[in-house]
């Protein structure tokens, strides 16, 4: 059943184009995502199945009877409004009978037979747990609270709850993951793997990418492609289409050269030609001329030497009024160390690099800096750039020339190609850029003035998936030292080697390996937790068939012993093909070998982590 269709839509802005005569469709419970580079229009394209009426030319028509939600980027509440009254604030029958019922219960009034008769004939009663289940795992504040006083990421937060309490047949998703915690992501995509909406979605969350969606469509200038299946099989199947596609353009090449020649003969010799071979020589010169443009960003800048003494804390602690950030921490930074910083959004992980930054004041202790760090700091507020500019000028205006390695340099019109800025965007202006090219602009700032201390915000927000992957190969080489803020799993997998965990009260845990071994770090401190609760001598003494049915077996304790370190290798299995897959290295035939091998690793996870957690209730 055919729930969305997109027949020939264009789209530019003034002599930049977008896309053109770009088509394809959603089918009921389909969950999608659309790919594309930054520029190329994937918000823009969002924003049109919002709006029909912003494209230039081509058609957007959703089925009669389905219920739709957006979430785009620049959503808003109304700040006159509670939570709860936003929430409900949708003009549907359902929204409106449980605004009269919390209105009721919230005054004290007494509560008219036929809003609750409504109540149970429309089955609103889960709705009104569902509301609560959903606000309490996007950890907001109270229903009651007024919206004005929220934070921006709480704002954008209650947009994202309200669509998903809604429940549409089709869900249409700009960015979901930004202003979310690494475990509200977890749980969103829990979420959403189980929904039987169909989704369209634009994020750059790579694994959020490969456990829910099961179609991509890769957005070009002129058309898209479509692959049936996850991130992997599209990175496999990307991969086999453009390794077709340059055999095709080295044949053209060939058959070029030898056509060349007899369409160069002297006009007499011309008079007889075939109307068709000519017509094919121009065919055949159209695909010669292609370039397949790969994403690679070569710099080896050459950055400032790091002596011994980099960053050194010693007995820092840091208090707000009500909060704690850091209680007696100490820690020296090495060379060539890549540290992550994880916690719950506002726990004070920016406070933190605010202080290395010396922004923000200690309240005891000291941060001692060496006298060879130079430090790149890259926010997540970006920088103030004149709109007006032109982007080589913004370049230009801190180096005409970069310092590589051995000597050389690069011009800032060379630096520009090799961060991905192609010759024809060099003199457009930067109220031109999409969100995601400002981002990368402002990173190339940072870059080229040879930072031997990167600190990075929150880096991966707007960037496409082409520039992450292709960051991180840069950041993974990087020889100083660098400190990533990130809710993006993958790339935190990919380049840090040890993780600040910030729990919280000031106690920062100092975790060896990347990602996937703090959050199995934090699998172990639930299980610690569990098991102390099954002890608490306050609790009732139960029958002894009643006890003897909360014991686990011998069979099952053993099971239980051995699930966990399953989980990990199982994990590490799941990481070490998913590069395989991303490095491009491998032959056709042992890409759908691993692929297949992929899709029962992720599935044997699944299994044995349920099994863990039926068997820790009772362990």
């Amino acid at each position: 059943m055919n729930y969305l269709s997109i027949e020939n839509i264009s789209k530019s802005f003034g002599e930049k184009i977008l896309f053109e005569n770009v088509s394809f469709g959603l089918n009921k419970g389909e969950k999608a995502a659309l790919v594309a580079k930054n520029g190329f229009g994937k918000s823009t394209l969002l924003s049109i199945l919002k709006d029909a009426d912003l494209a230039d030319s081509g058609s957007v028509v959703f089925r009669n009877d389905i219920s739709i939600g957006f979430l785009d980027q620049d959503q808003n509440p109304d700040d006159q409004h509670t939570i709860l009254e936003e929430i409900l604030s949708g003009t549907d029958e359902e929204s409106k009978i449980l605004k009269e019922y919390t209105d009721c219960i919230n005054s004290q009034k007494d509560i008219r037979q036929e809003i609750l008769d409504l109540m149970d004939e429309k089955n609103l009663w889960d709705k009104d747990v569902l509301i609560n289940t959903i606000c309490s795992k996007l950890k907001l504040p109270p229903l009651n609270s007024k919206i004005e006083h929220l934070s921006g990421g709480q704002k954008k937060r209650i947009a994202l709850a309200q669509i998903l309490i809604q429940n549409p047949d089709l869900l249409i998703l700009d960015e979901p993951t930004n202003h979310l915690d690494l475990d509200m992501i977890e749980w969103l995509e829990d979420y959403l793997k189980n929904s039987k909406s169909a989704i369209l979605m634009v994020t750059h969350d790579r694994y959020f990418l490969e456990v829910i969606c099961d179609l991509i469509f890769e957005l070009a200038r002129d058309r898209i492609h479509r692959y049936e299946g996850n991130f992997s099989y599209y990175l496999m199947k990307k991969s086999e289409r453009e390794e077709q596609l340059q055999a095709n353009i080295d044949k053209a090449k060939n058959t070029f050269r030898k056509e060349l020649e007899w369409i160069r003969r002297q006009p007499k010799a011309r008079g007889t030609k075939q109307k068709a071979r000519i017509d094919a020589f121009a065919e055949t010169k159209k695909v010669a001329k292609q370039k397949i443009v790969k994403d690679e960003l070569s710099i080896n800048v050459n950055i400032e030497r790091l002596g011994t003494k980099i960053v050194e804390f010693h007995h820092v602690g840091k208090d707000f009024p009500n909060k704690k950030i850091l209680n007696d921490f100490s820690y020296l930074f090495k060379r060539g160390e890549k540290v992550g910083i994880v916690g719950n959004n506002g726990i004070g992980k920016t406070t933190f690099l605010n202080m290395i930054l010396g922004k923000e004041d200690l309240s005891k202790g000291k941060i001692v800096i060496g006298d060879t760090v130079k430090i790149g700091y890259y926010s997540q507020k970006g920088m103030k750039i004149k709109e007006d500019k032109k982007v080589i000028e913004v370049i230009k205006d801190i180096a005409e020339f970069i310092p590589l390695e051995k000597g050389k340099k690069l011009s800032a019109l060379q630096f520009l190609e090799r961060f991905l800025f192609p010759k024809d965007m060099h003199y457009q202006f930067v109220s031109k850029l999409s969100g995601g090219e400002k981002k990368r602009l402002y990173l190339m700032t940072i870059l080229m003035q040879n930072p031997n201390f990167l600190i990075l915000d929150e880096p991966t927000n707007d960037l496409d998936i082409f520039t992450i992957s292709v960051l991180e190969n840069y950041l993974k080489d990087f020889p100083g030292c660098v400190i990533v803020v990130s809710h993006d799993r993958y790339f935190m997998d990919k380049i840090v080697d040890h993780i600040f965990y910030f729990k919280g009260e000031g106690e920062v845990k100092d975790i060896h390996g990347n990602y996937t071994k703090y959050r199995s770090f934090l699998l172990e401190e639930q299980k610690k937790v569990t098991k102390p609760a099954t002890d608490q001598k306050a609790k009732p003494i139960a029958p002894k068939e009643e006890q003897a049915k909360k014991k686990l077996s011998y069979k099952e304790k053993v099971e239980f012993e051995t699930l966990e370190s399953d989980i990990d290798k199982l994990e590490t299995r799941k990481k070490e093909i998913s590069e395989m897959l991303s490095s491009g290295d491998l032959e056709s035939d042992k890409i759908n070998e691993i692929s297949i091998e992929l899709s029962k690793v992720v599935a044997e996870i699944e299994e044995k982590t349920d099994r863990w957690i039926e068997l820790s209730e009772y362990a």
